[in-house]
C-alpha cells in the first residue's frame, strides 16, 4: 500500500514591533527547499505571519514547523498551543528553542535543537510513520550540498531576499548568540552556489545575511566578490566587522566588495567605552583603529551604518548623547539598540539576576529595557533611546548624511541610503507613538 503524502506547513512568526523590513523570511524558504529535497512528493505550504497571519483552524497539515528567535517566540508558543489544542502536530526550531529546548517542548510535539540539515529527513519520516521524537539534535555539517531556497511560494510585498554564504563566528561578543548557535568555526558555502543563488533567486537589491560579510577569510571574500562582479549587476548590503578593512588585504577587499555591488555595510561599533568593549568581549572585531576602517570603507563609496549598544548597567544618559554626536563626527549613520541579554549568551547569564520578571520574551527586541539599571528606570532608558533614535533619523540628519557619502558612491549609494533611512524613520516614529500611548503619564 503506498505511503501517505505528507503535508508540511512552515510558518515565519509575527514580529512584536511596529515595522519590519520588506524581506521574504529566508529561514522558511530554505527549510522549504530542504523539505522538498528530503521528501520530493511532500505537500508544502509557506506562511509569513507578518503578511498574512493564519488562523489555527485553517491550517491543514501533518506537520507544522515554526522557526523562532527570542523576539518572536512568544507568538510562536501561543500559536503552537492553539494548533495542538486542535490535535495538530507542531515542531519548533531556531535560535531560541535551541537555547531553551525544555521550555520550547512545553509548547510543541517536537523540538529541533541546532541546525536542521542533519535531522530534517528523520523528522519528516517520523511524521509519516506517526512517531515523532521529543527532540532532534542537529549536527553542524559542511555547507556543500544545500538546496537553493524555495522561492515563489510566499506571496507578499517583498522587495528583498536574503542570501547567506557562511555560518559561524570566531568572535566571542558576550551579547551575541551567533557563535553559540552556529559555532566558533566558520563554514563556507561553495562560491559557485552563492553566485547561482544570487543570480536566480534575488532581485536587483539583496541582503547578505552573514554575521560578517568579510571578516572570516578575506581572501575567500575577495574571490566571492570577484565572482559576483561578473553577474548581472545587482546591489547588496550586509553586516561586517571593522577589523578586516584594516588588514593587509583591506584595500583589495573593499575594492572587490564595491565592484560586486556592495553599497552599504552595517558594522558593530558597539560602544565608545573601551571598558565596555572589553566587558562585552567585543574588542577583537574592532581592529587597532576602527575610525580608520570607517574612512577606508567610505573612501570606496560604501555607506556605513554603525550599531551602538546602549542602556547597559554601566551606561548613563550621556552615552545616548554621545551616540548622536558620533554620527556627525564620523559622517555615518547610527542605529542605536538597547542592550538585550538574549538566551544562550554569556550576557544572559551575567544579567539574569537583574532581568525584569514582568517582561516576557516579546520585549526582547532591542527597543525595550528588560533589566534593572542601577541609576535609571526602564521608562527613562526607553525615553533616551527614542530621543536619540529620532534625532539620528530626523529629516535634517538624513539629508546631511547624503553629503557625507563620498562621490565615489554616487548616485546609487546615495539613493539606496535614502531607501534605508526613510522607512526606518517612519517605523521609529510609529514605535515611539505606540510607546508613548503605553506610558502611564507623559514622559516627553
Amino acid at each position: 500500500m503506498p505511503s501517505k503524502r505528507v503535508k508540511v506547513t512552515l510558518i515565519s512568526p509575527a514580529f512584536p514591533f511596529s515595522a519590519r523590513v520588506p524581506m521574504a523570511p529566508p529561514v522558511i524558504e530554505y527549510l522549504g527547499a530542504l523539505t522538498l529535497k528530503e521528501m520530493p512528493d511532500a505537500g508544502l505550504t509557506l506562511i509569513d505571519a507578518n503578511v498574512n497571519e493564519p488562523s489555527p483552524e485553517e491550517i491543514d497539515a501533518d506537520l507544522i514547523g515554526i522557526s523562532a528567535m527570542t523576539a518572536t517566540v512568544t507568538w510562536a508558543y501561543a500559536f503552537s498551543d492553539a494548533l495542538r489544542r486542535l490535535g495538530k502536530k507542531v515542531v519548533l526550531g531556531g535560535i531560541h528553542p535551541t537555547a531553551l529546548p525544555l521550555e520550547a517542548k512545553e509548547h510543541a510535539d517536537a523540538v529541533v535543537v541546532g541546525e536542521a540539515e542533519s535531522v530534517w529527513r528523520e523528522v519528516l519520516e517520523d511524521v509519516s510513520s506517526g512517531g515523532l521524537k521529543p527532540f532532534y539534535y542537529g549536527e553542524r555539517l559542511p555547507l556543500d550540498d544545500l538546496p537553493l531556497p524555495h522561492t515563489g511560494a510566499l506571496k507578499g510585498p517583498y522587495r528583498f531576499r536574503a542570501v547567506f554564504t557562511a555560518r559561524g563566528c570566531p568572535y566571542r561578543c558576550s551579547f551575541c548568540s551567533v557563535r553559540k548557535f552556529f559555532g566558533d568555526t566558520i563554514r563556507y558555502r561553495p562560491i559557485g552556489s552563492v553566485v547561482e543563488e544570487v543570480e536566480q533567486c534575488t532581485g536587483k537589491i539583496y541582503f547578505n545575511g552573514d554575521d560578517n560579510i568579510w571578516g572570516g577569510d578575506p581572501k575567500r571574500s575577495i574571490e566571492l566578490f570577484s565572482e559576483l562582479s561578473h553577474g548581472s549587476g545587482k546591489y547588496w548590503y550586509g553586516f561586517g566587522d571593522l577589523r578586516a578593512p584594516q588588514g593587509a588585504d583591506g584595500e583589495k577587499l573593499l575594492k572587490a566588495a564595491r565592484k560586486s555591488g556592495l553599497f552599504s555595510v552595517w558594522a558593530g561599533w558597539e560602544t565608545s567605552s573601551n571598558k565596555s568593549l572589553r566587558g562585552y568581549r567585543a574588542s577583537a572585531k574592532q581592529g587597532t583603529n576602527r575610525e580608520e576602517a570607517i574612512r577606508r570603507i567610505k573612501g570606496h563609496g560604501i555607506n556605513v551604518t554603525l550599531f551602538v549598544v546602549l542602556g547597559g548597567r554601566g551606561d548613563n544618559k550621556d552615552d545616548f548623547k554621545r551616540a548622536v554626536d558620533l554620527a556627525g563626527r564620523l559622517g555615518v549613520g547610527i542605529h542605536p539598540v538597547l542592550l538585550t541579554p538574549l538566551t544562550g549568551t554569556e550576557l544572559y547569564d551575567e544579567y539574569k539576576p537583574y532581568l525584569s520578571k514582568d517582561k516576557g520574551w516579546n520585549y526582547y527586541t532591542g527597543v525595550n529595557a528588560v533589566f534593572e539599571h542601577p541609576a535609571m528606570t526602564a521608562p527613562e532608558i526607553e525615553k533616551e533611546f527614542y530621543l536619540a533614535s529620532l534625532s539620528l533619523l530626523s529629516t535634517q540628519r538624513i539629508l546631511k548624511h547624503l553629503f557625507e557619502i563620498p562621490l565615489a558612491g554616487f548616485p546609487m549609494t546615495h539613493l539606496l541610503s535614502l531607501m534605508e533611512q526613510v522607512p526606518m524613520r517612519r517605523a521609529m516614529r510609529k514605535a515611539f507613538r505606540e510607546w508613548q500611548s503605553a506610558q502611564d503619564g507623559p514622559l516627553l
